[in-house]
């Protein structure tokens, strides 16, 4: 490609174009791209866009900016024209069939997972965005919908294989009949390019978010931590967070950061004293029509008053507790469950149902000992220093010195239910709840249905930075470095009588973005339930991290006992295919999972190459320190890849949940080579009919597939692009314990995966050093990510002797260190000292490293 300030002839993979205004054209009802129709019977309303007559200048950085201009030939914009304004507008773009396609929509009204076909009736409602595979010039289309003024789009299913667009206000009182850029249409030659290119056109046009390139995540992307969610729900307290981290540290696993999800607010029941905390709510759905009080902590929390918990006699903690009160809170949604049911069914007489329910609430509230309860002195004063968060988050930076974060949990609103009116400084009311009609296409959820039957308390759009900074300045005094920002798709619910779903999302999310750099130094902050794209278009302007799936279910919620199993499966692939987008404008973060899970090793195994934090749930008593040391260093840090990980090109336009035969396999670079795993991930999937995520039992079940090191996209990262050029690779199976060769030429390798297990393929270039001598450092082979944990190589010819070729690999971490070597060293060195290796005929090269010092890295040396 020629330098940003050369014209560029339009022209790609070989194919020149003639049309001035690039390579896409719109005529006789079709939407061309260099000859090829990508849409038929394109109605007259449509109009197409050359990129630069919607964009002639941008506040972009230059040099971004010049950079899409470069490419400006390669897309362009779609808009349509109707004759009535509207608030919800609705247009055909075209008509494709049997073309494959691959889309990530909405499911929910928060998060959005893949899904494929060959027709624009195969969409499905809230679809994000979709690729085309285009074999006729062997290269790949994306429609990708916009914000536009007022509206927000999305694609949605059409008949006999139309594909709609739909823009949408969220106000009656924000009309318009006409766009010109509501759409925008890329081509490239290279799937993970066009995402690339595609959303950094999206940015020069719309400037109101930055791309990942521009913006620095938070430190924890490159460390080990705990989330307090599974372990406790909402009975979290001082006490238990503080047992759950020690036994992270004796069992020789510290980590680096600290979750305290939900159950740290102060929120209360509308009908209920409304300064003080509602009480035995243990559960996520109990609180959801709750509504924060007050901008401090909870009184568990308020009450601890500090060196409670660094004295001889510190509270002790029953790990048993709250298994118990979650086993018991269960039986209460159950009861609850069923009144409803009986209701429904037209059963008038409850009074049995509703006898059972009182008394096992009142059993609940018996175990909870009738209150919140507390640690320390009763008596003590808020404002004195050692009380409250600030003094427990002292006294856990006072033990745990390798703790360098603490994040809390808030929902965008407030709490779930937002503020409540009356009780802050901020000016707040409840509003009623509307869901649009593109998502009734989507899944029933607990949490929509929670929030339409207690509306949300929101504070006034232009209070929207103090009520964040209300929040996170009292949270950063008390020594809290971050938040976990939740539940953030409820504004389009509530936008009515604020201009629309893109002015409140503005207004709010600038608050936002002003406290985060205020007062967690502008990277502190987990994006979650946000995956719809006028959050990415809106809010990401410091936000760079941030969830690439749904939850980490450790059950089906549904009662499915497979679903222990098979929703495993469907997490990585919301991960793997969300972050093709996502990672474009945030670092992915695959989600938290439990170390004792049926499937945690399936977990793992996916976290360790994602290129993302590794963190747990885990129960306090309930780990799997084993487990959790092939991915963890003893220093809380992890040997983390370069890159963010996603789906191989043979994946892309592939079913990885019920197709029956295709293993996902995700991708990931390495500072000295790349991986790739592979995860059978089959038994379960969306259910267009049923609208939601459920089984296909017929589907799990052992799962072939192949391998080759052309798998791995190595001219992804700039450092990496010359590994790919490398003439032979020696490639680690980690599960299979194995070393085998490959050149580019070689024959992929064949693998057979079980259900809900993987297998991962380290590829490292071989080297020639001197005449004879071929070699590849694998890394320590105890970490499931063996690559990442060499720091530096280097060799040199002529050492010891002439002729000689010395060695040096650092590497972090202890355990058993391999690598391929076609000759046997003649000495081998651990930190200048010389030790014993092993070395056999088929190439193998190890010796053992323990971990030394605080840094754990150790150079290891050989002599030829």
């Amino acid at each position: 490609m020629a330098p940003p300030n050369e014209a560029t002839e339009p022209v790609i993979d070989g194919l020149h174009t003639d049309n001035p205004t690039g390579l896409f054209t719109l005529s006789d009802s079709k939407l061309r791209v260099n000859g090829v129709t990508l849409l038929s019977e394109v109605p007259e309303n449509i109009t197409f866009n050359s990129f630069s007559s919607i964009c002639p200048t941008s506040q972009a950085p230059p040099p971004l900016f010049q950079q899409v201009q470069s490419r400006s030939h390669m897309g362009g914009f779609i808009g349509f024209a109707q004759p009535q304004p509207s608030d919800r507008l609705t247009n055909s773009l075209g008509r494709f069939t049997f073309r494959n396609f691959l889309s990530v929509f909405r499911f929910k009204t928060w998060w959005s997972t893949m899904s494929v076909g060959t027709s624009g009736s195969d969409l499905q409602m809230e679809t994000q965005w979709v690729l085309f595979e285009v074999p006729e010039l062997a290269s790949y289309a994306l429609i990708l919908p916009l914000i536009e003024g007022k509206f927000r789009s999305a694609l949605h299913p059409g008949r006999d294989g139309h594909i709609m667009v739909c823009a949408e206000s969220g106000s009656t009182k924000a009309k318009a009949s006409a766009f010109d850029a509501i759409a925008y249409v890329h081509l490239s030659d290279n799937p993970y390019n066009l995402m690339k290119e595609a959303y950094s056109a999206a940015r020069v046009h719309l400037n109101t978010f930055r791309l990942l390139e521009e913006k620095s995540p938070p430190p924890i992307v490159d460390k080990f931590g705990w989330c307090t969610w599974d372990a406790f729900y909402l009975t979290v307290d001082p006490v238990g967070v503080w047992h759950g981290l020690n036994e992270f540290v004796e069992g020789g696993v510290s980590p680096r950061f600290l979750i305290i999800d939900d159950g740290w607010q102060s929120v209360s029941f509308d009908g209920e004293n409304p300064m003080e905390d509602a009480k035995n709510l243990v559960l996520g759905g109990t609180q959801m029509t709750t509504r924060l009080y007050r901008f401090e902590e909870c009184d568990r929390f308020k009450k601890y008053r500090g060196g409670t918990m660094l004295g001889t006699d510190a509270p002790p903690f029953d790990p048993e507790r709250p298994k118990m009160l979650i086993a018991k809170a269960i039986e209460v949604e159950k009861a609850e469950k069923a009144l409803d049911k009986a209701e429904q069914n037209g059963v008038t007489e409850l009074s049995e149902f509703e006898s059972r329910i009182r008394e096992l609430r009142h059993q609940l509230s018996a175990m909870m000992g009738g209150g919140e309860g507390g640690v320390g002195d009763e008596n003590a004063s808020c404002e004195a220093e050692e009380v409250g968060m600030k003094a427990f988050t002292k006294d856990l930076r006072t033990r745990f010195k390798g703790l360098d974060d603490v994040y809390v949990w808030q929902a965008l609103c407030g709490a779930w239910g937002g503020v409540r009116p009356g009780a802050t400084h901020l000016e707040s009311k409840v509003v009623p709840v509307t869901v649009s009609p593109g998502l009734d296409g989507t899944m029933n959820d607990l949490a929509v249905v929670k929030i339409v039957e207690g509306g949300i308390g929101l504070v006034r759009p232009d209070q929207a930075a103090d009520y964040f900074d209300s929040m996170h300045s009292h949270l950063a005094q008390s020594g809290v470095t971050g938040v976990k920002v939740d539940v953030i798709h409820t504004l389009e619910y509530v936008c009515e009588e604020y201009g629309g779903r893109i002015d409140l999302a503005k207004a709010y999310y600038e608050g936002l973005t002003r406290s985060l750099v205020k007062n967690f130094k502008g990277t502190g902050l987990l994006a979650s339930m946000q995956q719809c794209n006028d959050f990415f278009f809106l809010g990401t302007q410091q936000i760079a991290f941030g969830r690439a799936g749904d939850d980490f279910w450790f059950q089906d919620p549904g009662g499915d006992p497979m679903g222990a199993y098979w929703l495993q499966g469907v997490h990585m692939i919301h991960c793997a295919y969300n972050s093709l987008w996502m990672g474009q404008i945030i670092h992915p973060d695959w989600d938290m999972f439990q170390s004792d899970h049926l499937c945690a090793k399936f977990h793992a195994g996916s976290r360790a190459i994602c290129g993302g934090p590794v963190y747990v749930s885990d129960s306090v008593g309930g780990h799997d320190f084993g487990l959790l040391k092939k991915l963890v260093h003893p220093d809380g840090t992890i040997p983390r890849c370069q890159h963010f990980a996603l789906p191989t090109r043979d994946c892309l336009f592939k079913n990885p949940l019920f197709d029956g035969e295709t293993v996902l396999k995700i991708w990931n670079l390495n500072k000295f080579g790349g991986v790739v795993g592979a995860f059978n991930c089959q038994g379960a999937g969306w259910d267009r009919g049923e609208q939601r995520i459920r089984g296909f039992a017929h589907c799990y079940k052992p799962t072939s597939g192949s391998v080759h090191m052309t798998n791995i996209e190595w001219d992804q990262k700039i450092e990496t692009a010359a590994m790919g050029e490398a003439e032979e690779f020696a490639v680690y199976l980690d599960q299979g314990e194995d070393l085998k060769l490959m050149t580019r030429e070689s024959e992929p390798i064949q693998f057979t995966v079980q259900p809900s297990s993987f297998e991962i393929f380290s590829f490292v270039p071989i080297r020639k050093l001197g005449e004879d001598l071929r070699f590849a450092p694998i890394g320590l082979v105890n970490m499931f990510n063996c690559g990442g944990t060499i720091i530096e190589v280097d060799h040199r010819v002529g050492g010891e002797g002439e002729g000689d070729v010395d060695v040096r690999i650092e590497v972090k971490g202890g355990g058993k260190f391999l690598a391929y070597s076609s000759g046997r060293p003649r000495k081998g060195f651990l930190n200048g000292g010389e030790v014993e290796f092993e070395w056999s005929v088929d190439g193998k090269l190890c010796l053992f490293v323990d971990w030394v010092g605080e840094s754990g890295v150790s150079e290891v040396g050989f002599v030829f």
